[in-house]
C-alpha cells in the first residue's frame, strides 16, 4: 500500500501546557472534541478518541513538549497504523505546535488533513482561546 506524510503548523495563544494536557487528559479532549475519549498518560498506553474512530499506542511523551503515538482511523485498512507527533514549543505569542504525520493511506491523504483542522485545531482554539 503506498502511504504519505503530511506537516500542520498551528499556533495557540495559551501555553504548551494547557495544550500538551488538552491532547492527553481524557476529560479535556472530550470537552474539545465533544466525543468519548479514553487516553493513557504513559508510554506504551493506549487511547481512543471520537468514540473509538481513531486510536493507537504512547510511543513517547515528554510532559509539555511532546507526544508521539501510533494513530489510525477504524476504515483504514485493517491493521495498518500510521505515526503521529506533537511537538509543542513556547513562542512570544503562546504555543507553536508542529504535528507530522506518517504512513497515512495515499487514498487518505486529503481527508486525514482536513479532519485534523476541523476536528482537532479548529476545536482546540475556540476552546483555548475564547
Amino acid at each position: 500500500m503506498k502511504t504519505s506524510s503530511m506537516k500542520q503548523t498551528i499556533t495557540f495563544k495559551t501555553t504548551p501546557h494547557e495544550v500538551f494536557e488538552c491532547l492527553i487528559d481524557s476529560k479535556k479532549h472530550e470537552e474539545f472534541t465533544g466525543d468519548p475519549a479514553e487516553i493513557s498518560r504513559r508510554v506504551g498506553g493506549t487511547f481512543s478518541a471520537y468514540g473509538g474512530y481513531c486510536y493507537g499506542e504512547n510511543l513517547e511523551l515528554v510532559k509539555d513538549k511532546k507526544i508521539v503515538q501510533t494513530w489510525r482511523a477504524t476504515d483504514w485498512p485493517e491493521g495498518h497504523f500510521s505515526t503521529v507527533s506533537f511537538k509543542f514549543t513556547k513562542t512570544k505569542e503562546g504555543t507553536r505546535l508542529t504535528f507530522s504525520q506518517k504512513g497515512i493511506p495515499q487514498s487518505e491523504v486529503k481527508s486525514v488533513k482536513k479532519g485534523w483542522e476541523d476536528f482537532y485545531w479548529k476545536p482546540l482554539k475556540e476552546m483555548l482561546e475564547p
